[in-house]
């Protein structure tokens, strides 16, 4: 018996495109021109596969979708649907993921790629129908700033976001400094059942160590000197709700230990405590780090790795996505423009092709502080080349300055290395003191003995920093 697919979208031309190029490879078709028709005909028709165009008049893809949700109690009765769309966005993608769609197209798009989609949907069906995510909240869908972008690597991202917002998996985030890795956080949080509870951010990078284990695990009273009372930690804090540890690469061994304790058993013992503390918390993680690397180094447990890579998002560099980039400047062009109570603002054609051309090495965060400062610089409401030039510009000259640093110091020894840079500082202090010994010695932190031993050591004459004809002293 054929497979039966129902395509519906308002545009003619779409559905018989669609319908030629199913019926040649087996499919039995239908095509509705409404979300309200193509209800009616699911009563006769019954197919296994829906394409859905988004935008209809009358009624949408979206509230079809919904009312799709609504039926699913009558068995095998609801299709896998694909949606349509040449307007999407990530708030479009997210909500249609949580209201059970399968996938998600965007117009014009590759009949090749579509006859694909829509094989991967009956073989979905046909496997474990129950594992759709029809249960998912009807809430209204998080829009958080600067989650901006269409391109295929951000529409796998906005799916998996909304496939793992209904859950309760643990989730890793890793990608690229300023690739945006806290706004999906922020994204499978407030898509999640959990939207209405806290979510708590931790930087694990910017803490001290020695702050850090009280910030996340609280402490009891005399726990440690100032400790007066009882404070909860921000683990206790996200009870109910979500915990978002930034870098969380950067943990210590003993804190590792401790995290590994919540995710298996959902307690934690504070400072100076004893009593263990159970909490019902979501864990998502983020890290620009190579954690598989820093578990060949020593510096991360394999263990807790994997317990927090249950289901893994990757974030792509900006430089992948370039097709976002109009988007995101468009965006923050916006958003700036209101802050500064300018009027309309808008990027020359020559303006975006630079934006293009360039590789962003800070991604979308860099592209951020480009556009503002760009708004800063423009007197009138258009915004040429040399205003986003010149920052790009400071930018790739410290990034060749720091390639190098890094170059110099290729095939030397740690020893080489630790000389050299103790030499450049002796000699810097000394023109900054006009050879005065005492005074280098207080800007280094060392005394005078040590001061005349180092120049000694590296041949300095200790007026000017010129180094009296010998090589460095061998200790």
């Amino acid at each position: 018996m054929k497979k039966r697919v129902l395509l519906v979208d308002d545009e003619i031309n779409v559905r018989k495109a669609l319908t030629t190029a199913l019926r040649k490879v087996g499919y039995e078709t239908k095509e509705a021109s409404s979300g309200r028709e193509a209800l009616e005909l699911l009563k006769d028709f019954r197919p296994e596969v829906m394409l859905l165009d988004l935008r209809m008049p009358e009624q949408d893809g979206m509230e079809t979708l919904r009312r799709l949700r609504d039926m699913q109690q009558m068995e095998d009765a609801c299709p896998s649907v694909v949606m349509m769309t040449a307007y999407g966005s990530a708030k479009d993608v997210m909500e249609a993921i949580k209201l059970g769609a399968f996938d998600y197209v965007q117009k014009p798009f590759d009949l090749g790629r579509v006859k694909q989609v829509v094989a991967q949907a009956l073989r979905q069906r046909e496997s474990d129908q129950a594992n759709r995510l029809s249960e998912a909240s009807l809430d209204e869908p998080w829009e958080g700033p600067g989650l901006v972008g269409l391109s295929p690597a951000m529409q796998e991202v906005y799916k998996l976001v909304g496939r793992v917002s209904m859950t309760k998996s643990t989730v890793l985030i890793q990608g690229e400094s300023g690739t945006g890795k806290e706004l999906i956080a922020r994204a499978i949080h407030s898509n999640s059942p959990r939207a209405g509870k806290p979510l708590i951010a931790v930087n694990c990078g910017a803490i001290p160590e020695n702050l850090l284990e009280s910030e996340l695990f609280g402490y009891e009273r005399g726990a440690f000197t100032g400790a007066t009372g009882q404070k909860p930690g921000m683990v206790e804090l996200a009870d109910g709700g979500t915990l978002f540890l930034d870098e969380v690469g950067e943990l210590s061994p003993s804190l590792q230990v401790k995290l590994l304790r919540v995710l298996q058993e959902r307690t934690f013992v504070r400072l100076g405590g004893i009593e263990p503390v159970s909490v019902d918390v979501r864990i998502i993680a983020a890290t620009n780090r190579d954690l598989q690397e820093r578990i060949r180094q020593g510096l991360f447990r394999e263990d807790l790795y994997y317990r927090l890579n249950v289901v893994p998002i990757h974030m792509p560099p900006l430089r992948e996505r370039k097709e976002d980039i109009p988007l995101l400047a468009e965006h923050f062009l916006a958003k700036y423009g209101r802050e500064m109570g300018k009027g309309p603002c808008y990027l020359s054609k020559a303006a975006m092709e630079s934006l293009l051309s360039y590789h962003w090495p800070g991604n979308v965060r860099q592209l951020e502080n480009t556009i503002e400062r760009a708004l800063v610089i423009a007197g009138g409401s258009a915004i040429l080349p040399e205003h986003v030039e010149g920052p790009l510009q400071e930018t790739e000259t410290a990034e060749t300055g720091r390639m190098g640093s890094m170059l110099r110091w290729e095939d030397r020894t740690m020893r080489e290395i630790i000389q050299e840079v103790e030499r450049e500082a002796i000699v810097r202090a000394l023109q900054k003191e006009g050879g005065n010994k005492l005074q280098t010695a207080k800007r280094l932190g060392i005394s005078r003995r040590a001061l005349l031993y180092k120049l000694e050591m590296y041949g300095l004459n200790g007026t000017d920093g010129v180094q009296n004809g010998g090589e460095v002293r061998k200790k």
